[in-house]
Parts: structure tokens; C-alpha cells; sequence
């Protein structure tokens, strides 16, 4: 029986998931990453007046990590932050099913981007950040598509008001870029981050987390 595989920092550090998504910590235990702690960071999330949809992505991870880190010296924090845009107009985190439906309604036959800001503390106190955009299109959705996503509730909390893994699956028919960018954190960019910075493979000592 062979053993798990995880990705762990180097020696003696820990590392930090500095949010609550249950997408992005199932995203990191797709490449063997099991978080030591989650800690997710309280933010305002407004835009500023004029901004545009790439660097709020930015300095929504950057706010994220800088909140977080403090409270865990000597230890890597990863934030992230995903934003659905269509064109220079940022969608919003949707709450409500009139949100949901002017979303949908916007996607519905055209193309948008997807934009991923990461951010990484290492233990020194330095900051790493990458960002990654994904380029999205939905299908034209007719009024009972609408109702039916409506319906299911999978929009609720989702960037955009929808969910790539999702029911919303069906109604993309054009992704050019990082599909694990659009579920809520760029795997191989951040892969590539974390290697750099002498995170490595090895065998678990024990059974990985759930």
C-alpha cells in the first residue's frame, strides 16, 4: 500500500490558508497541501472609485495577507481573492437572487474574464504575488436556464453568482486559461510559487487530513 503524498513548507515552518473556502483548501489537497491552520482574513471588500478589476484583485490578496500574517510569525500564509469581470465592470459576490439573476442575465451569450490575485508571506516577512486571468464565455441562457440555476441555490456566495464546478458547468462553452482559476485559486501558478520558496513533495508519515 503505498503512502499519501503532501506538499509540506521546509523544515520547521507551517504554512497558513488565510481563507474560509471550502473550494480552495479542496484545491490544495488536490496537489497534497494540507493547511497546518485556516485563519481567513476580515476584510472590506469594496472597490475603490474607478477600479479596475485586475489590480482590485491584487490588493484584495496583498489586504488578505497582510491582515492575516501578523498573527502567525515564522509561517508561510497563502490569500487569495477571485474576481468575475465583464469588462472593467467587477460583479459582485452575490447574495441574493436578484443579484443572481442581473449577473446571469449579463453573462448570458458573452465572454468574461476571471481574475486571481495570490499572495504569499514567507517567514521572513516578504511578499510573493502572482496574477492569473482566465477568459470565460457562457452559452446564451434562456429564461427557464435562468430559473433553474436560480432555483439550486449555487449561486449563493459565488463571485459572478456562479460556480464553474457547479451546475454552471453546462452553460460554459468557451475557457481559454486556468480552469482551477475560475473554481477559486490558480493551481499551478501557485504550485509554482510555493516549490520556489522550498516547499517540497515526500511521503505523509501518516494518513493526510480530509
Amino acid at each position: 500500500m503505498t503512502a499519501p503524498i503532501v506538499l509540506r513548507p521546509p523544515t520547521g515552518a507551517s504554512f497558513i490558508l488565510a481563507s474560509a473556502s471550502p473550494r480552495r483548501s479542496a484545491l490544495l489537497a488536490q496537489i497534497g497541501l494540507y493547511p497546518d491552520a485556516i485563519d481567513p482574513a476580515e476584510a472590506d471588500e469594496t472597490p475603490v472609485p474607478a477600479e479596475k478589476p485586475r489590480p482590485y484583485a491584487v490588493r484584495m490578496a496583498r489586504i488578505k495577507a497582510e491582515a492575516v500574517a501578523p498573527r502567525h510569525p515564522d509561517a508561510f500564509v497563502l490569500a487569495a481573492d477571485t474576481v468575475v469581470a465583464c469588462g472593467r465592470r467587477i460583479l459582485p459576490k452575490v447574495e441574493t437572487p436578484d443579484d443572481a439573476r442581473r449577473c446571469l442575465m449579463l453573462l448570458s451569450g458573452r465572454r468574461h474574464r476571471v481574475i486571481g490575485g495570490i499572495c504569499l508571506v514567507d517567514p521572513a516577512g516578504m511578499f510573493h504575488q502572482r496574477v492569473v486571468e482566465t477568459r470565460v464565455g457562457f452559452k446564451r441562457l434562456s429564461d427557464a436556464e435562468i430559473h433553474a440555476y436560480l432555483a439550486s441555490g449555487d449561486w449563493s456566495g459565488k463571485a459572478g453568482g456562479y460556480a464553474v464546478q457547479g451546475l454552471a458547468a453546462a452553460y460554459v462553452d468557451f475557457l481559454n486559461g486556468s480552469y482551477s482559476n475560475v473554481v477559486g485559486l490558480a493551481l499551478a501558478e501557485t504550485y509554482a510559487l510555493l516549490t520556489g520558496l522550498g516547499f517540497a513533495h515526500a511521503a505523509a508519515t501518516g494518513e493526510a487530513p480530509a
